[in-house]
């Protein structure tokens, strides 16, 4: 590395109390692994820079030159190296990032902003039900450092958040706050309530069988992928997929829609499907059961 890059890094690392080389920007980031350190930082409400690598080859190899670390995303606080996205997430569950970028980050924690929510009707009116049963206190939402959602029936803390929407008030605690983002609390038949947070790193989702066909009769906006070889798909298929193809799999991480992903039974469809979210894809879902599952909500589909 020249001279002139490494005091360019050097400033960069010096000037900044918490600063994050990445793949892209804190508002588009352009790889999963940097998006989740992103996501992460966000819920600790504290500044930070953001440096795009992307934006020139030399700073992209000199900066794991200069850390000795070999891969991008980077995060620095107080001057000195903390690692990658997979150390990041570990301090991160274990606590010991929020009082490393509160002490070393020398920067001031801001107050989360109040999350929008959106509940659907079905998911009000079985929540309505069970607060009478419950006595009435405010319906709590608690978001975990991995992303864990709870619904309690709770009174007030101090330090709450209060959202109102739908005429019923949530309440979340400061770390719950800065975890929601946008959120929406579904209610489905058989499996019980979805809260999803518009911060969440993206992750594989699941899809039961009957919810698929459900969605498949109204949104044509679904790519359905088949990751099975061309003699299974000859066996039974469900109509409107897509085959498995290096094409098809770029094709899903460059652009945005839903996903749902299957196989026999769904081991193989999870396996992709990871590997999907891995390269910075999103709204990926797996089909749960496969399309052995999926037979028994449409009789149509034989069984193999």
């Amino acid at each position: 590395m020249n001279e002139t890059l490494r005091a360019q890094i050097d400033e960069l690392v010096t000037k900044h109390p918490i600063v994050l080389f990445m793949k892209g920007s804190r508002q588009f980031p352009q790889c999963g692994f940097s998006a989740t350190v992103v996501q992460i930082l966000d819920t600790h409400g504290v500044k930070y820079e953001t440096v795009n690598v992307l934006s020139s080859p030399d700073l992209r190899e000199g900066i794991k030159e200069y850390s000795s670390w070999p891969t991008i995303p980077q995060l620095y606080v107080g001057g000195k190296f903390v690692g990658g996205c997979d150390i990041v997430r570990e301090l991160h569950s274990s606590g010991e990032l929020a009082a490393l970028v509160g002490a070393g980050g020398g920067a001031a924690r801001a107050e989360p902003a109040a999350p929008k929510v959106t509940i659907s009707k079905d998911a009000l009116d079985a929540v309505l039900a069970a607060q009478s049963d419950a006595g009435g206190d405010p319906l709590r939402v608690a978001i975990g450092p991995r992303w864990e959602y709870d619904l309690v029936f709770d009174a007030k803390q101090e330090g709450d958040v209060v959202v109102e929407s739908e005429g019923l008030t949530i309440l979340f605690d400061r770390e719950s706050a800065a975890r929601a983002g946008e959120l929406t609390i579904e209610f489905l038949a058989g499996q019980g309530f979805r809260v999803e947070s518009s911060k969440a790193p993206a992750r594989v989702r699941s899809m039961g069988a009957l919810e698929l066909k459900e969605l498949l009769a109204g949104d044509a906006s679904i790519l359905l992928l088949d990751v099975r070889p061309e003699a299974e798909r000859a066996l039974a298929s469900i109509p409107g997929h897509t085959p498995l193809s290096p094409a098809i799999l770029e094709e899903i991480v460059e652009k945005a829609g839903k996903v749902v992903v299957y196989c026999h039974h769904g081991s193989r469809s999870m396996s992709v499907a990871q590997q999907l979210v891995l390269q910075g894809a999103k709204d990926i879902y797996n089909l749960v059961g496969g399309i052995d599952a999926y037979s028994e909500v449409d009789p149509s589909i034989p069984r193999y």
